[in-house]
């Protein structure tokens, strides 16, 4: 199989295994600590990748400008990213936070052209595909604009909104801050170094005494984040971004809130309706669009 064809394959299983992540993190963090929650799935998860590398013996030294650059993608992506994304599922609904999550392409794409780090130009299918997902967003709030006078909702959707923008900042930093490791070292040094901070980041501000009424449901959350979404999901998704445009590689952000909303609402009956769906056909028609921007020709494009 192609090196192309292994990276779609990768962000294939990126769009399905992370779009049930988000109803992981909605069960674990009810009952669990939400920042310790995050740091011990992903500090476990790297340490489950170091332990490999080290007795298959594919370990290798890694330079402290590179061991740095993936410290800070750590930072960026799980601390920042992921952490406070699971932190803002306390206070809103799972299949909500995946579409706030879906506006990522929108900062990558910004990041990208204000910044001038990538060349391709803003062709209209790009565009078209950005303006589909944005008002894609827009119709999910429209159904949820009157719980914004709920101050812990409020604050939910602020901290997914600040999670989103990390996070993009990170794949556009890995993107263009490329180190000689490989992805498992990558993912190792990252899940390792951004979940240390979130266990800092549990101790400080996470009420340690909710571990004594930790359910099974939120356990059994946590060990599926550890296998599927820390794992395999996050390792596809770093060969991914590698192989591929970073605005083609974040697509998936565009496919997780399908999934969400759909286990949310068969799971923990999260309301679904028909603006919902009408939200999630314009999305859709926005990731075909965007795939499109990147993937044909400039050439074909102007003909």
């Amino acid at each position: 199989m192609k090196t192309t064809q292994k990276a779609y394959l990768a962000l294939s299983v990126v769009c399905v295994i992370w779009g049930t992540t988000y109803l992981g993190m909605r069960i674990g963090v009810q009952t669990f600590p939400p920042l310790l929650f995050s740091g011990i799935r992903q500090t476990i998860a790297g340490i489950v990748i170091v332990l490999f590398l080290v007795l298959s013996g594919n370990y290798t030294k890694i330079s402290r400008s590179d061991f740095r650059r993936q410290a800070i993608q750590g930072v960026l992506m799980i601390t920042l990213g992921n952490g406070l994304v699971g932190w803002s599922e306390r206070y809103i609904p799972s299949g909500l936070a995946a579409l706030i999550v879906s506006v990522m392409p929108v900062y990558v794409v910004a990041i990208n052209y204000f910044s001038g780090l990538d060349s391709k130009p803003l062709n209209s299918n790009i565009l078209r595909g950005l303006l589909l997902g944005c008002t894609g967003i827009g119709l999910i709030f429209r159904d949820t604009i009157q719980d914004l006078g709920n101050p812990d909702y409020f604050k939910g959707i602020l901290v997914a909104f600040a999670a989103c923008l990390s996070w993009a900042s990170g794949s556009v930093y890995a993107k263009y801050k490329p180190t000689s490791t490989t992805p498992l070292v990558n993912s190792a040094i990252q899940l390792s170094s951004g979940g240390f901070m979130l266990l800092l980041g549990g101790l400080l501000f996470d009420d340690i005494s909710e571990i004594k009424t930790v359910s099974a449901e939120s356990l059994a959350a946590l060990v599926y984040l550890i296998v599927f979404g820390s794992l395999l999901a996050y390792i596809c998704f770093l060969y991914a971004l590698e192989n591929l445009p970073v605005g083609l590689a974040s697509i998936y952000a565009y496919i997780n809130p399908l999934i969400a909303l759909l286990l949310g609402a068969l799971v923990l009956h999260e309301t679904i309706t028909w603006i919902t769906g009408l939200a999630l056909t314009t999305t859709l028609a926005g990731v075909w669009y965007l795939k499109k921007g990147y993937t044909v020709p400039a050439k074909a494009l102007s003909k």
